[in-house]
């Protein structure tokens, strides 16, 4: 089920990547999963008002390094025009464009973006059509199933997308009114993968190894994308691959863990130094720490650290704890 991934002229060595996610997918978080194995990373969602209104501030977005690649860049509006100028301006600092029409928060969809655009089929095809002829690079764009629960426009939104020059498309099957709750209809991504001759990838309540392959299995759909499913756990894209290659894997042990955190860190302060890297790697460790004995107490704790030596001190902590039956057992089958 892991295969090469062809978008456009962009050929990915495996078919699972790591979703576009606000405040999360900076470069530190992109290298510590590409280096489990992600093929593929984007940029956090980047405004389209921002870039052709701020320019330089809003292009600090989309800071990169020889490691990160191939990357994706993920852009969000709702004008055609200030699309297509976003495009030209972020052609050479990426390998891929995608355009949000999924993300569902209040912010976003107040200003016509995100997922408030299933709404306006018309204006979709207008999206792709501007944006297509502005740049040669792999265009993609992510959606949700609808605005409203049952009220499923994603077929028509794929072939639009599809006519208009778009080289992939990736459904999240859930609409818009349920935000992140319920659960995603895979089979969604199935009428998907029928209804369209490109790429379909999935997306949505991929939290394990074995979430990701049974979507691969039972959809049909080209690749994933993980989200939700990679915070404070960038290793399920090792996992993935290992239970792939051999039907099992091997559950993440405590000490590396810390180990990570301590990567993530190091990241963290190279780009922002290290004030800034304390206050973002606590966010992080919410994420990290849980699973073993005394989970909940590093996460209290990393919420008063102040300096590189308050983490250090916490993954040191992290490594004298034992591993506990049910966080390291027996690789799965």
């Amino acid at each position: 089920m892991l295969k090469p991934l062809t978008i456009g002229s962009l050929v990915l060595a495996h078919n699972v990547v790591l979703a576009p996610l606000a405040g999360i997918t900076n470069l530190p978080f992109r290298l510590i999963c590409r280096r489990a194995g992600a093929s593929l990373a984007f940029t956090e969602m980047v405004s389209v008002n921002g870039l052709v209104r701020e320019g330089v501030k809003t292009l600090a977005l989309l800071k990169s390094s020889p490691e990160d690649r191939p990357l994706g860049i993920q852009l969000f509006g709702d004008k055609p025009g200030d699309l297509a100028e976003a495009a030209r301006m972020v052609e050479g600092y990426g390998d891929l464009l995608d355009i949000n029409m999924g993300c569902p928060v209040r912010k976003v969809v107040g200003t016509g973006a995100g997922s408030a655009l299933l709404q306006e089929p018309l204006k979709i095809a207008a999206i792709v059509r501007a944006v297509r002829a502005a740049t040669t690079l792999p265009l993609t764009i992510k959606i949700r199933s609808g605005w409203h629960c049952g009220d499923n426009v994603f077929q028509e939104v794929g072939r639009i997308a599809e006519a208009e020059g778009c080289d992939a498309i990736t459904l999240h099957p859930r609409s818009r009114s349920l935000m992140f709750s319920g659960q995603a209809d895979w089979n969604h991504l199935r009428e998907m993968k029928e209804a369209l001759s490109i790429p379909v990838l999935g997306s949505g309540d991929l939290f394990t190894p074995e979430d990701c392959l049974r979507m691969l299995r039972e959809t049909g759909c080209d690749g994933i994308m993980i989200a939700r499913g990679a915070l404070g756990a960038p290793w399920i894209f090792r996992q993935v691959n290992e239970l792939q290659e051999s039907g099992r894997y091997t559950p993440v042990r405590t000490a590396e863990q810390a180990d990570i955190i301590e990567q993530h860190l190091h990241l963290f302060i190279e780009e922002m130094g290290e004030a800034v890297a304390v206050r973002e790697i606590k966010k992080h460790i919410g994420w990290y720490a849980k699973g073993f004995a005394g989970a909940s107490e590093i996460r209290r704790t990393a919420n008063y650290a102040r300096t590189f030596e308050d983490i250090t001190s916490l993954t040191e902590r992290m490594r004298s704890i034992p591993d506990t039956p049910g966080h390291v057992s027996e690789p799965h089958g």
